[in-house]
């Protein structure tokens, strides 16, 4: 008797200490991309206020907008987060054909905004549509449903959406999508269990087609070149990469200090956006990197450690693309701003300045949530 009250009492206990590591663990994953945001908008303002004061005769307006699309994301992130993953699912379907049908409505002239070549956003008047970050989005909870279900076909079907996506978000084009989105697609398969036989049979072609798309395109031949060669034009093409080196060059092992940035003085391209982290490198140097890289990291494993406990396949699936999204993102800004990969574009998950991107980042961590509240 006195032994099966003990292993009552264990078993409780195993059960509660499971919970409360679960709980902690949801806690940490909503905490880390508020607490990324906050850092992004002093940065975001710091970058800003004189472009925002010249443009728009307020210096806090890139602020004030990020802060309000903060607050939207917060909410987005508690409300799914509130949900059960299973119920979302359910309207996978639905998201991947609006995502189709936004991005071929953004390629036709007069609906889709045309910026500098390239159409990427749909004017609602209120605000700017972004197909390409809804494709995130939409894009996970269908792969993740459909990847935990067994079909006849299914990589041939696989390589039909994959294809029909990428293509459509090519012909815009948007290179740092693209390679999100492929990224997300090859992970999120990879995760499910299916053969990797069946990658390694198509990456001769994925190879060949990448090379075409690069040699066909005088704009991304020159990016190419300016990441074997960052002096190939110091003036021109390679300007943006060499700016960002002279930042992060200049803030050396503790930084200038807060607020002490020159290159934001309209010398560093896209400072508040894709290049939010050359600013921060310039003010905080090579331990306020560290910091903001380990607060990644941290977030990264949070979204492991609920991947690793998700109840079924279908909250692994979900958790685990959430995390390679992440994941990528950071990296092709990251390796963008140190040499590592070519610019391409991609914003800082949760610090760089842009409305639509943030919102889908906290909705996408608000499933992760969701998973999280289920987890074993």
């Amino acid at each position: 008797m006195h032994s099966r009250s003990a292993r009552t009492l264990h078993s409780v206990q195993r059960k509660v200490r499971t919970l409360t590591e679960a709980t902690k663990d949801r806690h940490l994953l909503m905490a880390l991309p508020i607490c990324l945001t906050v850092i992004g908008l002093f940065f975001i303002f710091e970058a800003s206020s004189v472009d925002a004061y010249r443009t728009f005769g307020d210096s806090f307006y890139f602020f004030k907008q990020q802060a309000m699309w903060m607050v939207i994301g917060i909410i987005a992130m508690a409300l799914i987060g509130r949900m059960d993953y299973r119920f979302i699912t359910k309207f996978a379907g639905a998201g991947l054909i609006t995502t189709l049908i936004l991005l071929i409505l953004v390629l036709i002239p007069g609906i889709g905004r045309d910026t500098l070549g390239a159409r990427r956003r749909i004017d609602l008047g209120f605000m700017q549509l972004q197909p390409t970050e809804l494709a995130k989005l939409t894009m996970t909870v269908y792969l993740a449903s459909w990847l935990q279900k067994k079909h006849p076909g299914k990589f041939l079907y696989f390589l039909l959406l994959l294809g029909s996506v990428i293509g459509l978000v090519m012909i815009q084009p948007d290179m740092g999508t693209t390679l999100i989105l492929i990224g997300i697609f090859l992970g999120m398969y990879t995760l499910s269990g299916e053969p990797f036989r069946n990658l390694l049979m198509i990456a001769p072609f994925g190879i060949a087609t990448l090379i075409a798309l690069i040699v066909t395109s005088p704009y991304r031949f020159q990016r190419l070149m300016t990441f074997m060669n960052p002096m190939f034009d110091p003036q021109g093409i390679s300007y943006h990469v060499n700016q960002i080196f002279i930042s992060l060059a200049s803030g050396g092992i503790l930084g200038r200090g807060f607020s002490a940035s020159r290159q934001k003085y309209q010398f560093l391209p896209e400072a508040h956006t894709d290049s939010i982290f050359a600013i921060i490198g310039e003010e905080f140097g090579f331990v306020g990197a560290v910091i903001l890289i380990t607060l990644y990291a941290v977030l990264l494993l949070s979204l492991y450690k609920i991947a690793h406990k998700a109840p079924d396949k279908l909250g692994y699936l979900l958790a685990g693309g959430v995390m390679v999204l992440i994941a990528l993102q950071m990296i092709l800004n990251l390796g963008g701003m140190t040499a590592l990969v070519p610019l391409t574009g991609v914003p800082l998950p949760f610090v760089s300045y842009g409305g639509a991107s943030l919102v889908i980042l906290y909705s996408l961590i608000g499933i992760a949530v969701s998973v999280g509240r289920k987890s074993k």
